[in-house]
């Protein structure tokens, strides 16, 4: 989802800076190939996530490669990081899970102020797009948009292999038939969601499977619902970084 408002003052400074590096690359990578994916959809302005944390999906993804189970992303957004994980399904089944309108409110009292707010900038229709686009949550049809950026990337949503699933996630999730997932991207802000979301997929995760949580050093909503589940379940080891991991025994 969108960072907070702390984080969009640091990406104000950080992002020409982050863009220099990502033009080197992408002309070290012109001579040599084609560049790779992540660095595509962040230069269409598909995603919020810095490099830092679309280089560490690659590398979950990677990591899960032997394991079973369709891969999952709970809030897609603009879907540039659900582009990236579909891309490497490779015969597996991509879900992606989404509103796909203005994200709901954080209603939990153990979300923090500083989601609230954030929620109260977006309600007010101040939130800011990325480069100066309009705000993904305010677009009129913005699972139409997700859509053509799949087809664009040559991974169109054929109801065969991919799957976006318009909804709340407690009304869209048990319509889905899924048995086994070997990786989830949580990319949903606030308490609710994201506790939901944990749950939702922790039983059906395969062993050695990942959970890659966006938000946990973002929200106090999204941290306290991960450390909850952490100290319900064992079976889960901690692995933290710009967007931690649980990975399941």
């Amino acid at each position: 989802m969108s960072p907070p408002p702390g984080d969009e003052r640091k990406l104000i400074i950080a992002e020409p800076l982050i863009y220099f590096v990502e033009m080197v690359i992408s002309a070290v990578r012109s001579l040599l190939g084609r560049p790779s994916l992540a660095h595509s959809v962040r230069k269409e302005g598909l995603t919020y996530l810095r490099p830092d944390k679309m280089k560490r999906i690659e590398q979950a993804l990677r990591s899960v490669a032997g394991v079973p189970g369709d891969f999952l992303e709970f809030g897609v957004a603009l879907g540039g990081s659900a582009i990236v994980i579909a891309a490497q399904a490779e015969g597996r089944h991509f879900h992606g899970f989404d509103v796909f309108e203005m994200i709901p409110p954080p209603t939990s009292d153990k979300d923090d102020v500083k989601s609230k707010e954030r929620f109260e900038v977006i309600r007010s229709g101040q939130a800011s797009g990325i480069a100066g686009e309009t705000y993904y949550g305010y677009r009129p049809d913005l699972l139409g948009d997700v859509k053509a950026a799949f087809a664009r990337h040559g991974l169109p949503v054929d109801g065969r292999s991919r799957f976006l699933h318009k909804g709340l996630f407690e009304a869209t999730w048990p319509e889905v038939a899924i048995e086994r997932v070997a990786f989830a991207h949580l990319d949903c802000d606030w308490y609710d969601p994201v506790r939901f979301c944990l749950e939702a997929v922790a039983d059906r995760l395969s062993p050695g499977g990942l959970l890659v949580i966006d938000d946990y050093h973002a929200y106090g909503g999204c941290r306290t619902a991960v450390d909850e589940f952490l100290g319900e379940r064992a079976d889960f080891a901690f692995e933290n970084g710009p967007n931690p991991i649980l990975r399941k025994n």
